[in-house]
């Protein structure tokens, strides 16, 4: 059997094909939002390694950005495919045990107090982007889930930069402060 080979060709002149079977120019907004996912992704996956208290949780939202993608990607085509509010809920009860056990929080923080919450920030701010991406998208928009999970996404990776911060010694950078 032969190997598959990274390159199709396909995409030397600006164009990509999306899930639907629909060729885009990569520069549309579907495309561009998926890359956005991609992207958040990968930002995962340096958090994932500076941060291995919270790997699997982590992993698990870079599957739950594929299944995203794919559902994105499809234009509201059929396909088996679908996002589960169990995972938003999940996120809830992440952040929930995240900010109990840290101070409230009373005013803007600086991010990057060490390189793991720095990395978790990152990722926190690539996926206030890709919710914005997303968002944007008109026909067909995103389920309504979707951007809720992305939202609670991000508000995950802020409450576990502040927990990597403190587990570390460091305390938050306040802007009145």
């Amino acid at each position: 059997m032969t190997a598959m080979k990274l390159y199709t060709k396909k995409g030397d002149r600006g164009q990509t094909s999306l899930f639907s079977g629909r060729r885009a120019a990569k520069f549309d907004p579907r495309v561009a939002a998926v890359g956005d996912l991609d992207e958040l992704s990968a930002s995962l996956g340096l958090a994932r390694v500076a941060y291995p208290d919270a790997n699997d949780l982590l992993c698990r939202a870079q599957k739950a950005l594929y299944t995203i993608s794919a559902i994105v990607s499809a234009e509201g085509r059929q396909i088996d495919l679908k996002f589960d509010d169990a995972e938003i809920e999940a996120l809830e009860a992440e952040i929930d045990r995240a900010t109990d056990a840290l101070p409230p929080l009373r005013d803007f923080i600086y991010p990057g107090e060490g390189e793991t919450s720095a990395r978790l920030h990152m990722a926190r701010a690539v996926a206030r982007r890709a919710e914005r991406s997303l968002a944007a998208l008109e026909e067909p928009p995103p389920p309504e889930n979707v951007l809720a999970y992305l939202n609670r996404l991000s508000d995950l990776l802020f409450a576990l930069a502040r927990l990597a911060d403190q587990q570390s010694g460091h305390s938050d950078r306040m802007l009145g402060g």
